[in-house]
């Protein structure tokens, strides 16, 4: 009887069922690391600079103006004069204005802060995607690496029995090429790794990176989880809500602009002194523009933009019902597929198995059997792939749902 050529490929041992955070970083370098992302702190930045503009719309945008002038009169067979006159102005916002303009500074400061709020939501799921391009690439790696490592003791196998007369050196060729094959494939597994690591600490270099990658967990979904998922999507979405609310700014500004067709009138004071003080006074201005044609345009174009961003705000719920949808499908498709590719694997080495019994007993040629054992690496790399892709899925309804990392 001829010895097993082999070692076990073993089937790697999966984690404990996803409940909470099984194979995910720390949530709370996650949180650090999305608050240094640039287009969080960018985000933040523009609501600073909206409530900034905010304030400013509530003050209004009228100021005291002083104005003055100084004349030195020369008048012939009486002498010179020194005269001169003095005023401070002011515009005064028409009744309604003013609650115009703070409700579009609130609404501007409520779309801006969601904005910022599904910023970080983007960041996340970029973070996801690279969190689980390197754990999949990594799990490839491992499985490559140990299919070099038993091709390796299987060749020593082939070349010792090349030696004792059992073995021809066909078979030890074969082996050789099946090693070499092996090879290739590991380093470049472990490139590609090594490239997603790479990419992930680029990206969030707040976030602190273990050694070695996660193994992946085995997705375990409580039943009516995705559903319940699916639902969280459509009530925390941010997009929506920073387009309702800049919905809500246009309106106001179309409203306010309207009342812009009649401008604000200023009122002011004047001291004058005429002939060296010989006549003196105080009189009051007022003063208004009489507005024209092109305050009704603007009116025009601020209740279109109006009528745009309703628009918007209706695109924005079909582009969220789309995600959570389109979320929602993945997962599930995802995670049937990996079910299947744990089915496949499991028959492919209950065969290989078969195989090489069949082999050791010498009813099963060496390159069948090296047929076998590529198909069952093959097998190993298509579940750790539909594992990955069923996780990551599952990891994107999370948060667009706000369950995974955002806090709501």
């Amino acid at each position: 009887m001829r010895k097993s050529l082999f070692l076990a490929l073993p089937l790697f041992a999966l984690a404990m069922p996803l409940h909470a955070e099984p194979g995910l970083p720390d949530a709370a370098q996650v949180a650090q690391a999305l608050d240094a992302h640039p287009s969080v702190l960018a985000a933040n930045e523009r609501v600073r600079a909206t409530q900034a503009n905010a304030d400013a719309r509530a003050v209004g945008p009228h100021e005291i103006t002083f104005s003055g002038s100084y004349n030195r009169r020369s008048v012939d067979l009486e002498g010179n004069y020194d005269e001169f006159d003095a005023s401070l102005t002011r515009a005064f916002r028409l009744p309604g204005k003013a609650r115009a303009d703070r409700e579009i500074g609130v609404h501007q400061v409520d779309a801006a802060q969601n904005m910022a709020e599904d910023a970080r939501h983007q960041a996340a799921l970029i973070l996801a995607s690279h969190w689980w391009d390197w754990l999949e690439a990594s799990a490839q790696a491992k499985v490559d690496a140990r299919a070099v490592a038993n091709f390796e003791t299987a060749l020593n196998a082939v070349t010792r029995r090349v030696e004792l007369g059992d073995a021809s050196a066909l078979e030890a060729d074969q082996a050789e090429a099946a090693l070499g094959s092996a090879r290739i494939m590991a380093e470049t597994s472990a490139g590609k790794a090594l490239l997603a690591r790479t990419r992930l600490e680029t990206h969030f270099p707040a976030l602190a990176l273990p050694v070695e990658a996660p193994e992946i967990p085995q997705p375990d979904i409580e039943p009516g989880s995705l559903d319940r998922l699916y639902d969280l999507v459509l009530t925390n979405s941010h997009e929506i809500a920073a387009a309702e609310a800049e919905a809500r700014a246009m309106s106001s500004n179309a409203e306010r602009m309207r009342m812009e067709r009649m401008a604000d009138p200023s009122f002011g004071v004047r001291l004058f002194s005429e002939r060296s003080g010989e006549e003196r006074g105080i009189g009051v201005l007022f003063s208004i523009p009489l507005g024209g044609r092109n305050r009704a345009a603007q009116a025009n174009q601020a209740a279109a933009q109006a009528s745009a961003a309703q628009a918007d705000a209706q695109l924005a719920h079909f582009a969220v019902q789309e995600t959570a949808s389109t979320d929602l499908a993945e997962a599930e498709f995802r995670l049937s597929a990996w079910q299947r590719a744990r089915e496949g694997l499991n028959s492919s080495v209950s065969a290989l198995n078969r195989m090489r019994r069949g082999h050791e007993l010498g009813e099963i040629d060496l390159a069948d059997l090296l047929l076998a054992e590529r198909m069952t690496h093959d097998a190993f790399r298509s579940e750790a792939t539909a594992r990955a892709a069923a996780q990551r899925a599952v990891t994107k309804l999370r948060i667009d749902s706000h369950e995974l990392w955002l806090g709501d």
